[in-house]
């Protein structure tokens, strides 16, 4: 597993106790990092990760309650719902990172933490957003833009620390 995978991973499982225990220190985060066991850039990729979630917290669940109609946010489940923010920060903060590496890394990491249907549920959410937030830029007489394969593993490296 790559380092921001491990990362994503990380960060999903903070927010899910963090949402669980309601608040968020110093202390919290230390007893969290005791038990998950991570190297130095797996951690300070996580943790990039969590402080821009919690940051921006009210506009992720705002991009996100439209797209699930007949759900109010709190009704998702708790893992499920912390991935879809996981991932809707990293569609508008985190340019660099390719939509489809987004939505692929958030469908892996609902299977890997989610209920049955998480990786479907995720999937279709994350379309939808991700056509809202990223929208494929047409040029004129050619198709989409897509990463290419380099872009993708490039995306996907994390320097070591």
């Amino acid at each position: 597993m790559g380092r921001r995978r491990e990362g994503r991973e990380a960060a999903v499982q903070f927010l899910f106790a963090h949402e669980l225990h309601a608040e968020h220190s110093v202390e919290e985060q230390e007893a969290f990092w005791g038990i998950h066991n991570a190297k130095t850039s797996v951690r300070a990729y996580a943790e990039n990760l969590i402080r821009g979630v919690l940051t921006h917290l009210i506009e992720l669940d705002a991009v996100i309650g439209p797209i699930v109609e007949n759900f109010r946010i709190e009704r998702i489940a708790n893992v499920d719902r912390n991935i879809l923010r996981l991932a809707v920060y990293e569609l508008k903060h985190v340019p660099e990172v390719p939509t489809p590496v987004v939505i692929n890394e958030a469908i892996e990491i609902a299977k890997n933490l989610g209920g049955n249907e998480s990786g479907s549920f995720v999937n279709g959410v994350l379309h939808k957003i991700a056509h809202q937030v990223r929208p494929r830029i047409v040029h004129k007489g050619a198709g989409p833009s897509l990463p290419t394969a380099q872009e993708l593993a490039d995306a996907e490296e994390v320097p070591s620390a």
